[in-house]
């Protein structure tokens, strides 16, 4: 699907100014709470994981930035990473990574030092936005140096783990705001021509270009294939203007493009994309998909 948008910001074929970054910024409003919904629940779990402040976004509201390392944690072990929420407006991936936590098993601690970072972009979260407030992309952003304070922090904070991770699964969705609002602003702040591609009607994962592992991939697939319907390939054998490498996956250039599963050197890495405005789904689903991604790319590495 290829169709150009105006968009109410921006003038036609120019990049945005400052000023119209900030124009974009004051249209935007606080919709939901991340203390309330988010932060409560990172708290609630203190039990089993020892919860780490590494860091606050420098905005006008503050927001303390958190990640769940669990309690079993034995220096040696590899470790199994779980992000979500590194685009805001993406509910599940920062439910479903909290859900997880909440119930993650015996086996996977046994196997495993987990670290949950559940919540990347608080501000985005409670604006339901893609970018931050400065109409950056976190998931644009992940090179060192990097401008995007979402991306930096937790760049940062990874950095000490990094060789120690086995395994990192990034929760994502695609919705329909993607073609009616975030494409037509991306393609207004660059100057260019908006076009929109066919949302996916189901689950898909995003596998590195880099690292494929098709195997592990494709255990992932199967195990949410028990839980909710797998996207179906586009009239083209695409999903999302890119081509389908096996049922329900494609292949970005993760470290190329500066998105989070490109993050750490894991061998073993995906993205989750959920379709919460499906027809078949639920917000409840849509968590439980997330929840079976994780659980069954951590089962899958452990029984190597």
């Amino acid at each position: 699907m290829s169709e150009q948008h105006t968009y109410p910001i921006g003038i036609a074929g120019q990049p945005w100014s400052s000023e119209h970054r900030q124009q974009w910024q004051a249209q935007q409003t606080v919709q939901r709470s991340y203390a309330n919904e988010v932060v409560t629940k990172v708290k609630a779990l203190a039990d089993n994981w020892d919860i780490i402040e590494y860091g606050q976004l420098p905005y006008e509201q503050s927001y303390p930035l958190f990640a769940l390392k669990h309690k079993q944690w034995q220096k040696g072990r590899p470790i199994a990473l779980v992000t979500g929420g590194v685009h805001g407006y993406e509910s599940s991936g920062i439910h479903g990574a909290l859900a997880f936590a909440k119930q993650v098993e015996q086996a996977q601690s046994a196997n495993f030092n987990i670290l949950v970072v559940p919540c990347i972009s608080p501000w985005g979260y409670e604006t339901i936005n893609r970018w931050n407030p400065d109409a950056n992309d976190p998931n644009r952003s992940f090179f060192e140096g990097s401008p995007v304070p979402e991306a930096q922090l937790l760049l940062d904070f990874i950095a000490p783990f990094s060789s120690d991770i086995l395994l990192h699964i990034d929760l994502h969705e695609t919705t329909d705001s993607d073609n009616s609002e975030f494409r037509p602003a991306l393609a207004a702040r660059e100057g260019i021509v908006n076009h929109n591609w066919n949302i996916p009607d189901g689950f898909y994962l995003v596998a590195d270009s880099e690292r494929p592992q098709a195997s592990f991939q494709r255990a992932i697939i199967d195990a949410v294939a028990k839980v909710t319907h797998i996207a179906p390939a586009d009239e083209n054998n695409q999903l999302i203007g890119a081509d389908l490498v096996q049922p329900g996956v494609i292949e970005y250039a993760g470290r190329k493009l500066g998105l989070c599963m490109g993050l750490t050197p894991a061998p073993y890495v995906t993205t989750t994309e959920v379709y919460p405005d499906s027809p078949q789904a639920t917000e409840q689903n849509c968590i439980d998909a997330q929840v079976a991604a994780a659980n069954s790319a951590i089962a899958f590495v452990a029984a190597l």
